[in-house]
């Protein structure tokens, strides 16, 4: 008898096969890609507001997005395909390859002195040359700043003099987030946290304000 997550993968499947659903058939990776960003803000924003089982949905909208992206690879010419199990397999040997002190009896150390080994297996494993590889630029300007900062200062690089100057509000908002980063900080994690307050504040203004009169005045 199949598993959930075997059946998941047969629906998938299905979906995607001759006679399926012609707007599965019809995706692509690019096509999907605004899904996979929805659907990641979905699960980070039932996490934010602690609702768990919107959390349980979302994170199986977000599954749907890898099960698809794994059945188009799979679709590949041979040499170019893969499917959900080799990426299943893939994940797995990085767990336990990066995981030393779980499963090959190495010191464990601190949060910190893990994290920092984690980051050294990375760069060997990619072969990175620069602190800039693998920092995705797509990502919402305040985590990209706050990625930079952080590798900067492992690399212990000062960025050339002169680069700042191109806009004076941008240039306040990135020494924010180099304070931030200092004290250990997450910043956007913190700018969420306060503009959930701030929602919080606006709803209770529009619930207090006197029948008839638009809170916006």
């Amino acid at each position: 008898m199949s598993t959930p997550l075997e059946r998941a993968v047969e629906v998938m499947d299905r979906l995607r096969s001759p006679g399926g659903c012609p707007w599965d058939a019809a995706q692509t990776h690019e096509s999907l890609t605004r899904y996979l960003l929805e659907e990641t803000y979905e699960v980070l924003e039932a996490i934010e507001t602690g609702n768990l089982a919107l959390l349980r949905e979302e994170l199986g909208d977000l599954l749907l997005q890898v099960l698809f992206h794994a059945r188009l690879t799979q679709e590949l010419p041979a040499g170019e395909a893969f499917g959900i199990d080799d990426v299943a397999g893939d994940l797995v040997d990085k767990l336990v390859r990066r995981h030393p002190h779980v499963f090959a009896g190495v010191a464990a150390g601190s949060a910190d002195e893990l994290n920092e080994t984690w980051e050294r297996q990375k760069v060997v494993e990619k072969g990175r040359t620069s602190a800039l590889d693998g920092v995705p630029t797509a990502q919402p300007a305040l985590a990209l700043a706050a990625k930079l900062v952080s590798r900067s200062a492992r690399a212990g690089l000062e960025p050339a003099a002169g680069w700042r100057g191109a806009d004076e509000f941008g240039e306040r908002l990135f020494a924010m987030v180099e304070e931030a980063v200092a004290a250990g900080v997450d910043p956007e994690g913190a700018l969420r946290r306060t503009v959930w307050a701030y929602r919080a504040a606006m709803q209770a203004a529009e619930t207090a304000a006197p029948a008839g009169e638009s809170p916006e005045k």
